[in-house]
C-alpha cells in the first residue's frame, strides 16, 4: 500500500484510528514491561544482598560463640 500524501499514511485507508491505537497500546505495554522488568531486577538484587547479610551476621555470631566457648573451655582446665 502507498500513500500520496502524509494524511494518507496517518489516516490508513479509514483504519488509522485502529492501527495508531494499537501502536500506542502496544508501545505502552512494552515500556510498562520494561520498566517493571528494571524494578523486579532491583528487587531481587536489594533481597539478595540483604540475605547476604544475614548470613554474614550469623556466621561472625557462631565464630564468636565458638571462640568464647574455647575461651570457656581453656579457662577451666
Amino acid at each position: 500500500m502507498q500513500f500520496t500524501h502524509f494524511s494518507d499514511f496517518i489516516s490508513m485507508g479509514g483504519y488509522g484510528f485502529y492501527v495508531w491505537l494499537s501502536f500506542g497500546a502496544t508501545a505502552l505495554l512494552l515500556t510498562l514491561l520494561v520498566i517493571d522488568s528494571k524494578a523486579g531486577h532491583k528487587r531481587i538484587i536489594n533481597h539478595i544482598a540483604q540475605h547476604k547479610r544475614r548470613e554474614d551476621k550469623l556466621r561472625k555470631s557462631r565464630e564468636q560463640r565458638k571462640k568464647a566457648a574455647k575461651t570457656d573451655d581453656s579457662a577451666a582446665g
